[in-house]
Order: structure tokens, then C-alpha cells, then sequence
């Protein structure tokens, strides 16, 4: 069943200046309450002349099956990674800081929603104007906020205006209920569901058929992302895709999430996800079966709503069994698309325990860059700390940027390292 679109609605927020008053975008953890086709590959041509190899600072740890393809494209990994003083020295006070304090920019944007197979609906979010500004041809980015985010956060919202800045076109997948999306089905989206991954791929894709697709994901965003790569493997419509804080292992993240501090972002996120249901109560109320509505209507941890309503929505037979079939750490080996996972060591929500190392060092079509210092979604460092923009949205930017480019002598992606002894020692010197 092709999507349907409702009539678009312009959707706005107010610019709040940092200093001068404080626009609480905590987004992925909100306050506590206190079918495009693929280009096929048609050429390769690898330059004579190397490009210039830049070795990443010491502070960063860069590793992946695909180090000596896309290192050289970017060279800000070349400089230190630079926590803003006090503020980037501890996880949690960055992570609190940059979902409070830093800037939302000011961005008008157009919503269209779509319905779904299943009758559900999802809402995309379009820069105003954009269709008529922009070439047919002009890359898409699709942007995938964390649990319960949606296109007002602060973090989506600076990656939007980036890629905007250098001719993208960029839309915003804010998942059944998030972003003030409306939900019209007894069913709102999981770790483990695609379908509305696919669903949204398919229509971007359906409406710009002259561009490349490229995804950005964050937190769960990241996750669901991944697990989409992987499931799409050598069909995956996508050009290239980006995945940030992903926790990769929700098994590993559950048992974090509830220890010490992190029970602060626990609370805080449970409290999001019932204001959710609660909105759309009524479309639970004759359900049965196993769901424990007032289990998830109360819910005090995230683990006590997926146990009373995403598990049994999903046909899991335990939170435990929902979290473990749910990662994306076993989708890595599967993906078949340049794929860049920037991760912090000290995120407290994406422990780095759960990171897939040899996963990523096997697979010559991802690279891995760790951070020492980041929390989760902060990452408080660079030029434009600390009211500014990510430390991670210009590195994002360039790995993109780099795709682009060679996407018009058909960047080629491989199967298993014995492709890549087949194309060239020198792949890393595409000349585009």
C-alpha cells in the first residue's frame, strides 16, 4: 500500500537565546517532571595520485573495516577532541547541559503526514520551501531523533540547518506519537519494528527519485537505523547513513539505565513516554490480551512500559526478549552501505561496553570514531561550544559530503573483504 499525505501544516518555534533566557530541548530525555533505485555501478576510477592522509589525534580512538577509505575525507579528526572546560569534564553534566541550555534554531518547516500500511501515521517535517528552492537532484537527509524526540530538538534542529546550509534537502522522521505526530492505531514504534523505517525511505524516495538517500540517526534513532541497514543488506536504498550514541546493545543499555544517576534519565524518560499514552489512551482501551495498560500508563522506568505495552504490541514474550532481538549490534556485520558510528566513552544512556568492535572492524563499510568525553547527545566541544552546535555535526557533514561526491562515479560498497582486494590497494584515492 503506497503512503497517503495529508495537506501540510507549517510547524515553528521560537529562537531562545542561551544567555538570555533557557529553551529546555531535552529531546531523546526530556526534563524529569520537576522507492528511490539505486544508481547502479557503472565505474570506478581510482586516482594515480593518493589523496592526502590525515591520522587522527591521539585523543579520538578511529577504527573500522573502512579506516583507509573514509579517514582521509576527514580531516577534523586530525585536531584534538577539546571538551568545553567543567561543563565537557563530567557525562552527566553535559548531557543535562546541552539538552537545556543549548540553542534551538530558529527553522520553519512544513509537516506532511503519512499513513501507513497498518493505518498508522507518521509525520515528516520538510524545511519550508524547499521543494521549489532546491534542484530535484539535491541529496535527501533523513533524520532520526532519539526515544521520544522529535524535530524541536536542539540536536536535530543544528544538524538541519548544517546540511541545509550545504544544499541538502532534509526531513525529519519523528516516529508515531513523537513530535506531536498523531497516532490513529493502538500501536506507537519499537527498537525492533521497521516497517515504518521502510515505509518512510520508500515515499522520500518515491518523491525525489532523482536524489541520493542518505539517514542520520540518534539514541534509539541510531538503533533502529542500524537494524534497518542491516535488514536491508544489499538492497538497502540508502547512499550512506550516519548513527550517533546508538546503544547497540539494549540488553547492556537496560542494566546501566538503571544504576545510579541514570535513574534520573530513567524517570524522565518514562515520564515522556506515558504523556504520550496518556494523549492516546483511548484507542487502548479494549486491547486485552497480555498488555498491562496501567502498568504503562504509570510506568515509573522505561522497562515497566515496554513490559506493559511495546513488548506485547510487538509480540515479545519478555522485556528481556524484546531488548535482546531489539539490538543493533547484531546488524552491524550485515550492512552493505558506508556507514559512520560516532560513540562517546563516557555516554551513561549508550554505555560503550555495547559498541560492536570486531563487528565494525570486519565490516570494510563502517567506521567507528569514539570520543573521550561527550555524554549522551552532548559532545559540548569545538568552535561552537557551548551554546552551539555538536562537536560531531561537521564530521557528520563532511562524511556525507565525501559520499556525495563520489556518488557520481558510484561509490562502490562491498560484500566482504575479499571485494575490496579486488577493486584496488588504492581505493582510498577516489577521484571525483
Amino acid at each position: 500500500m503506497t503512503p497517503t499525505t495529508s495537506p501540510e501544516t507549517s510547524v515553528r518555534s521560537s529562537y531562545k537565546n542561551p544567555q538570555k533566557g533557557v529553551h529546555s530541548t531535552m529531546g531523546s530525555m526530556p526534563a524529569p517532571q520537576h522507492l528511490r533505485l539505486i544508481r547502479p555501478i557503472t565505474s570506478v576510477h581510482v586516482s594515480t595520485k593518493a589523496m592526502p592522509y590525515h591520522h587522527p589525534h591521539p585523543s579520538l580512538e578511529v577504527t573500522g573495516g573502512a579506516l583507509d577509505t573514509f579517514l582521509p575525507a576527514l580531516k577534523t579528526l586530525s585536531r584534538p577532541y577539546s571538551p568545553f572546560p567543567v561543563i565537557g569534564w563530567n557525562c552527566h553534566v553535559e548531557t543535562i547541559f546541552a539538552a537545556f541550555f543549548r540553542s534551538l534554531p530558529d527553522i520553519m518547516l512544513k509537516r506532511e503526514c503519512i499513513r501507513t500500511k497498518d493505518d498508522g501515521s507518521i509525520a515528516l517535517d520538510w524545511i519550508s520551501g524547499d521543494r521549489q528552492l532546491l534542484p530535484p537532484d539535491s541529496p535527501v537527509l533523513i533524520l532520526m531523533p532519539g526515544l521520544t524526540g522529535g524535530s524541536e530538538d536542539s540536536y536535530v534542529r543544528h544538524m538541519l540547518l548544517r546540511a541545509r546550509s550545504k544544499g541538502w534537502r532534509v526531513v525529519v522522521f519523528n516516529s508515531r506519537g513523537c513530535g506531536d505526530s498523531p497516532v490513529t492505531t493502538p500501536q506507537f514504534y519499537s527498537a525492533s519494528f521497521l516497517g515504518d523505517m521502510q515505509e518512510v525511505v520508500a515515499h522520500v524516495g518515491s518523491k525525489y527519485p532523482k536524489a541520493h538517500l542518505y539517514a542520520v540517526g540518534w539514541s534509539l534513532g541510531a538503533n533502529i537505523l542500524v537494524r534497518y541497514l542491516g535488514h536491508e543488506s544489499h538492497s538497502c536504498p540508502l547512499s550512506g547513513a550516519v548513527s550517533l550514541c546508538n546503544p547497540f546493545n539494549l540488553v547492556i543499555a537496560d542494566q546501566d539505565f538503571r544504576k545510579g544517576f541514570n535513574i534520573v534519565y530513567d524517570k524522565a524518560l518514562a515520564s515522556a513516554l506515558c504523556r504520550i499514552f496518556k494523549k492516546h489512551a483511548l484507542l487502548f482501551e479494549d486491547v486485552g490480551g497480555e498488555f498491562n495498560i496501567p502498568l504503562a500508563a504509570n510506568a515509573k522506568s522505561v522497562r515497566q512500559f515496554d513490559d506493559g505495552l511495546t513488548r506485547v504490541s510487538f509480540g515479545f514474550k519478555s522485556v528481556d526478549d524484546y531488548y535482546s532481538n531489539s539490538s543493533s549490534s547484531d546488524s552491524v556485520k550485515h550492512v552493505r552501505i558506508p556507514l559512520l558510528c560516532i560513540q562517546a566513552q563516557n555516554d551513561p544512556i549508550a554505555p560503550s561496553r555495547g559498541i560492536p568492535h570486531e563487528d565494525i572492524k570486519a565490516n570494510p563499510n563502517c567506521l567507528l570514531i569514539l570520543t573521550p568525553k561527550g555524554g549522551h547527545l552532548g559532545w559540548v566541544a569545538g568552535p561552537e561550544a557551548p551554546f552551539g552546535s555538536p562537536w560531531t555535526d561537521p564530521v557528520v557533514m563532511d562524511f556525507l559530503e565525501h559520499l556525495e561526491r563520489a556518488s557520481s562515479n558510484a561509490f562502490p560498497c562491498f560484500s566482504d573483504l575479499k571485494d575490496v582486494q579486488q577493486i584496488s590497494e588504492g581505493l582510498n584515492s577516489l577521484e571525483v
